[in-house]
């Protein structure tokens, strides 16, 4: 990846923006102008004034730098100001190598959208002081639980040889009805999941398609217990329950890392994750709701460390709110 010639600031990386090789620009901040002019155009006029804009190796940019001076620029985004999200990163384990933490439900791993400060790695990386600090994998918005990040990019490479090798082991947990909802077949478990996902950006959901499968979870059901509320808030309570609907916990084991993958196959045995606003079926959007979170969670990670060469396993200390309930 291209190095950025700015550094990390208030935890937020530099924008990087590639100028297009022809067009009826002359400089690169006619392009800006056509591109961001409508929103800010003093703005974009003071930050090339300021020298607040550089291509490679950090030379400034000027009101009269041609486009085709540079190929790509960089810049710091204006942020606009964001309602800090009501929850709280933990710390599992630092060294210099690596962080790991417990990120909480409705916390972004990345910066996204309107998510930008309000995101686990900003957080860390303003509270920890690590601006060289990259999560070396993703958790949903919505699902909370171990998240493994780098703290040195010199040994950076040899964590993400792991998962790009799949050497590296997940497992997870979730709530969701004891039984299939009506109109699904019974379930043997434990159960292995496969089928073929895509996920396109301009589509909000995963989907299920033919061809050959891409996505595998081995599912465990771990235990049963009453939901103790209504069967509308499992959402996928059995046809026939009266009263409290009846709940599982379960253990899922992704053997690959789809988008929503565990959501997903979830909700293709008929047991769709209790607070779970996509699947089986898509809810209108609302607010966040902090009493009623996704129950998933990334219970653990394993691998063999590349530095220490021995095997390393790192536990998520949160329950969910409803399997917590229950005595274990």
């Amino acid at each position: 990846m291209m190095q950025s010639p700015l550094p990390v600031r208030d935890g937020v990386n530099a924008t990087r923006l590639r100028l297009p090789d022809e067009g009826p620009w002359t400089t690169a901040m006619d392009y800006m102008m056509h591109r961001w002019g409508h929103i800010d155009p003093q703005g974009i006029e003071d930050r090339f004034d300021a020298g607040e804009i550089v291509g490679e190796g950090g030379i400034p940019l000027d009101r009269a730098t041609k486009l085709d001076d540079h190929t790509f620029i960089w810049y710091y985004r204006t942020l606009p100001p964001e309602a800090r999200i009501p929850v709280d990163i933990s710390i599992l384990y630092q060294n210099e190598h690596l962080l790991v933490v417990d990120k909480p439900h409705f916390l972004p791993t990345t910066p996204g959208g309107t998510y930008i400060q309000e995101s686990a790695l900003v957080r860390l990386r303003n509270q920890l002081d690590l601006p060289d600090l990259i999560p070396m994998h993703r958790l949903d918005r919505m699902t909370a639980g171990v998240l493994l990040l780098s703290t040195n990019p010199e040994t950076r490479g040899k964590y993400q040889v792991l998962f790009e090798k799949r050497q590296v082991q997940k497992e997870y947990e979730c709530v969701s009805a004891a039984e299939p909802a009506a109109g699904y077949s019974a379930v043997d478990f434990p159960v292995v999941v496969r089928n073929r996902m895509t996920k396109s950006r301009s589509y909000l959901l995963a989907e299920v398609i033919d061809g050959e499968p891409n996505a595998e979870t081995r599912i465990e059901r771990l235990e049963t217990f009453d939901g103790g509320a209504s069967p509308s808030a499992a959402g996928t309570s059995a046809a026939g329950i009266h009263g409290p609907p009846r709940l599982a916990r379960y253990r899922l084991e992704p053997h690959s890392g789809k988008t929503h993958q565990l959501r997903v196959h979830m909700a293709s045995l008929g047991l769709g994750i209790v607070n779970d606003a996509f699947y089986p079926d898509l809810l209108d959007k609302a607010p966040d709701d902090y009493t009623r979170p996704l129950q998933l969670l990334a219970r653990g990670i394993r691998f063999v460390d590349p530095i220490s060469r021995q095997p390393v396993e790192y536990r998520s200390r949160l329950e969910l709110t409803l399997a917590a309930q229950t005595p274990r």
